[in-house]
């Protein structure tokens, strides 16, 4: 039983995030990125000033990949490093003007899309959706890779 739950759900997640990429598409800023950096870039972005080494933890990657990742977006004008007032080993990171302005459009429209369909449902199945989030962080909080698990896919 667990394993058809397991399936449902991850099909049901697919499908959502495929419906919604392809009617939100991409923002410019995003669209020739890899997977690996257009993560980066949104969880930059709900996180100014994250370190290298937070971004690495947060994302499941060793920090000598994330590393990499930074210095291509830096690169690319998506990015900017700069050192932590405290600690000038750490680099925290930040979205240049242009990328959030670009992100931040993109995230709105799927948010617009999203919260139209969630109108196109019936309040009992709001409901639904809001009683199962608390549920969802769980699960996600269960899926979170140990610093074990990172350094065996490495």
């Amino acid at each position: 039983m667990t394993e058809t739950l397991a399936e449902d759900l991850l099909a049901a997640i697919g499908l959502v995030r495929r419906r919604l990429r392809r009617s939100a598409g991409r923002p410019l800023a995003l669209s020739t990125l890899t997977g690996s950096q257009a993560e980066l870039v949104r969880l930059v972005r709900r996180n100014p000033g994250i370190s290298v080494a937070e971004a690495a933890a947060e994302l499941g990657l060793v920090a000598n990949t994330v590393s990499t990742l930074v210095g291509q977006l830096t690169e690319r004008r998506m990015l900017l490093r700069a050192p932590d007032e405290a600690d000038r080993r750490v680099a925290r990171l930040t979205l240049t003007e242009p990328a959030r302005e670009q992100v931040e459009a993109w995230r709105d429209r799927r948010a617009a899309l999203v919260n139209e369909a969630l109108d196109g449902l019936t309040a009992d199945d709001r409901d639904a959706l809001r009683a199962a989030l608390p549920v969802l962080d769980k699960l996600a909080e269960r899926l979170t890779p140990t610093e074990q698990n990172v350094k065996e896919r490495v």
